[in-house]
């Protein structure tokens, strides 16, 4: 999780991918990502980046976005962030956008713009039968952008979404009708008691003479 707009390639590179080596001989000891800058135009100077990763907690990344978006969190004083940026490679495409529609039903009104395109990551292995034998491996494989503004963006955009209409109630206006109910709501305890005191009138114990 940054505040920095990098580390996703702007450029589409079609490569063939070489071949993993054997899992049995070699193990994989460092990863590293290209940096670059984000393949979306116009980002705000204190957009928040959010990176998704395979082994990201969805409930993690959503609960800093949100707090962040709505200007909570920590430092309450300072001012909610307007555009968030969710990237994601790989296997994490799938849970990034996953985080994009979940955000989505949590703040209304926000412009999106999506870009697919390649990233280049380095990956060094390690050789288990010979010591100090390494490897290095240059791979290429998909990504996936998604920018989630509440200002306006352009239309014109490739890639561009106006704001979702949700049928159903979102979860703030969920969360306003359970206290709204639970406010008008009597008592249970006290309801039990009355019902009780009623059947008591209604159908009084029987006595029977010995």
């Amino acid at each position: 999780m940054e505040d920095q707009s990098s580390s996703l390639s702007s450029g589409v590179q079609l490569a063939s991918c070489p071949p993993q080596p054997e899992q049995g001989t070699r193990r994989r000891i460092g990863r590293s990502e290209e940096r670059a800058p984000l393949p979306i135009p116009g980002l705000a100077a204190d957009v928040l980046h959010m990176r998704v990763k395979e082994g990201s907690k969805i409930r993690n990344l959503l609960r800093f976005a949100t707090a962040r978006m709505q200007g909570e969190g920590q430092d309450s004083s300072a001012a909610a962030v307007k555009q968030v940026v969710f990237t994601g490679l790989g296997r994490g495409i799938t849970k990034t956008i996953t985080c994009v529609e979940i955000l989505k039903r949590k703040v209304a009104g926000l412009h999106q713009v999506s870009k697919l395109c390649y990233m280049t990551v380095n990956e060094v292995w390690e050789s288990a039968t010979q010591e100090a034998a390494t490897t290095t491996m240059e791979r290429t494989v998909p990504a996936i952008c998604i920018l989630l503004s509440k200002d306006p963006l352009d239309p014109q955009e490739l890639g561009y979404q106006p704001p979702q209409t949700f049928s159903g109630p979102t979860e703030e206006e969920e969360r306003r009708g359970d206290l709204r109910r639970t406010a008008g709501r009597p008592n249970s305890l006290h309801t039990a008691k009355r019902l009780s005191l009623d059947d008591w009138t209604r159908c009084p114990p029987k006595t029977y003479k010995v």
